[in-house]
């Protein structure tokens, strides 16, 4: 009896050291954890928490099981009642891919701080901004293409990043590494990140570009992306309606890419724009391994669409002048 209790100790030591035993990534030639491949950040975790939930930061088992079901619900555009009389609709169900999970800590928003689960408030005139550009876009939605919206116009998406974040589909992005350089290709908008991780200068103060200008380094295992110099823009450019607001020239994001397993990558962002957001919030997002490869993403809607958005534009514009006729 003694020697199988000594036996059954001896075993649960043994487990209890092997899953104690922090996972060690894969290396790249030069030595660097090896973040490579196609990865997705599909998930059915709502970007802000939803207010009824309060100070829920997580859900059991259960109610995850539960608020997938009612998200998946939610989401089906097909259903006979999310189409309003005479829309003739868009995509139908089958190009969606928000995933069919909640993110694996069953948390209950992507932003893990502030704790409220929730973007802090804007400045009184980040606001003031906010709301006049708002009000100028309803009363001349369409004087020329620069009113509509970045992702309408196909120039920018929430998924590019950064910070990259889900989109209702197409959550792909393929990593590839090179001595001193990583490059992220998202597959919404096909845009391609080349990250130096280097000891190179930030380029000039004055010049501004639509993602930024990134530089990295490495924490350990950790890849860190420090971003700067971004587009003033008073359309948000946290893609499709992520939020209430908008960024400016004095946005700060610092990305965090860890691999925490065979087939995963914990990324991790921190927004700061002192001249929009009373302080810093940060989102946490799981990134899966996929075998599927990327496809291209054309983006026709800023082809084709502007025309008829602006050439409708001008009709109701001549209906109006006309009394209707």
């Amino acid at each position: 009896m003694r020697w199988r209790i000594f036996a059954m100790f001896a075993l649960s030591a043994v487990a209890f050291g092997q899953a104690a035993k922090k996972w060690t990534p894969p290396r790249t030639p030069d030595g660097r954890p090896n973040l490579e491949g196609i990865w997705t950040n599909a998930t059915l975790t709502p970007f802000q928490r939803p207010l009824e939930l309060g100070a829920k930061q997580f859900f059991t088992e259960e109610e995850a099981a539960a608020f997938e079901r009612l998200r998946i619900q939610q989401t089906d555009v097909d259903r006979p009642e999310a189409r309003r009389p005479g829309d003739t609709g868009a995509y139908n169900n089958v190009w969606f891919d928000r995933g069919n999970r909640v993110v694996e800590s069953r948390r209950t928003s992507l932003i893990v701080d502030p704790p409220d689960g929730r973007v802090p408030a804007m400045t009184p005139e980040a606001r003031r901004r906010y709301d006049a550009s708002r009000a100028e876009l309803a009363r001349r939605p369409a004087d020329g293409p620069e009113d509509r919206l970045l992702t309408e116009r196909c120039i920018l998406f929430g998924a590019a990043g950064p910070p990259m974040l889900p989109e209702p589909y197409n959550n792909n992005y393929q990593i590839v590494q090179s001595p001193g350089y990583v490059t992220i290709l998202a597959e919404m908008n096909h845009d391609a990140r080349v990250i130096p991780v280097n000891p190179r200068p930030p380029v000039a103060a004055h010049m501004h570009q639509w993602k930024g200008d990134s530089h990295g380094r490495w924490e350990g295992d950790t890849l860190v992306v420090d971003t700067t110099n971004f587009t003033f823009n008073n359309q948000s450019r946290f893609g499709v309606s992520y939020l209430d607001g908008m960024t400016d020239q004095n946005l700060h994001v610092v990305e965090r890419f860890t691999r925490t397993g065979p087939d995963t990558i914990l990324y991790r962002a921190t927004v700061e724009d002192p001249t929009v957001y009373t302080k810093p919030w940060t989102v946490e997002i799981p990134m899966t391994r996929r075998q599927e490869p990327l496809f291209e993403y054309a983006c026709n809607e800023g082809n084709y669409g502007m025309f008829g958005i602006l050439s409708g534009a001008r009709a109701e514009e001549k209906k109006a002048a006309t009394g209707g006729r």
